[in-house]
């Protein structure tokens, strides 16, 4: 009955694990925000990525050591021009992918003490509550930069780079980049599953249902009232006491009636 009852939960667990490494994912993409630029001079390709932590773009006259066709440069929390959704989305997403984690952890915890038969609901519960908590907010940790981000890009804002990122003050068009997609995925699969353990319910144990046997139905032939079966003698010597009860008056008493 309780590992049946935590099927939704192992789901649960599944969606949270899987939510939490796409948030992890969208912390290594550069691809926040896509700019479509005019000048090609240094962009040979016409398109720049801008995360959270880098910049880059396809160049074929500047070239980063360790990239054959790429120049990338780093955009650290203390820089000066970092915009403030950026730099948000840089102590946010950190401090919500180690929340996911202990997440995790927590859900891990809570369906080890369910599928090895706890008595106790007091810690199986706290334990699906604090998973569940900890779920949403690792979610909202990442959802803020992210729709930040998003509305950004909506919006069309600019960064002011400077001079040896190569990047014009403001792109033609912008939009959102595979970064944001992923991060907003991995965010609503913790969502959903910190809903799941947060209303857990601990299951009620139920008994095997137990009848008594039903008593065997007699039945009963009119024609051997007054009769006496005796057993079928199989041996001589109880031929010969069978015979000689037989000769016994009291049996015959239906004589004397």
């Amino acid at each position: 009955a309780y590992i049946q009852s935590t099927c939704s939960h192992f789901v649960s667990l599944w969606l949270s694990a899987v939510g939490w490494v796409l948030t992890a994912v969208t912390l290594g993409l550069i691809q926040w925000r896509v700019w479509q630029v005019a000048d090609l001079t240094f962009i040979t390709s016409g398109e720049a990525w801008v995360g959270i932590w880098r910049v880059c773009f396809y160049s074929h006259t500047l070239v980063t050591s360790g990239f054959r066709v790429m120049y990338c440069q780093n955009m650290a929390l203390s820089d000066a021009f970092t915009p403030l959704e950026v730099a948000t989305a840089q102590v946010l997403t950190l401090v919500g992918l180690v929340v996911g984690f202990c997440g995790n952890a927590a859900a891990v915890y809570a369906l080890r003490n369910v599928y090895f038969g706890l008595e106790k609901q007091t810690p199986i519960r706290c334990a699906f509550a604090v998973a569940g908590t900890l779920c949403l907010l690792s979610a909202v940790c990442f959802l803020i930069p992210l729709l930040w981000n998003l509305n950004s890009v909506v919006t069309n804002q600019t960064i002011a780079f400077p001079s040896n990122f190569h990047m014009p003050p403001a792109p033609v068009t912008q939009n959102a980049g595979a970064g944001i997609g992923v991060g907003i995925v991995g965010s609503f699969m913790m969502i959903v599953s910190g809903v799941i353990f947060i209303f857990y319910r601990f299951p009620v144990k139920v008994g095997p249902r137990v009848e008594p046997p039903r008593p065997k139905a007699r039945h009963f032939d009119g024609s051997s009232v007054g009769t006496l079966s005796l057993p079928c003698p199989t041996d001589p010597g109880d031929s010969l006491i069978n015979s000689q009860a037989m000769d016994n008056p009291a049996f015959r008493s239906d004589e004397h009636l």
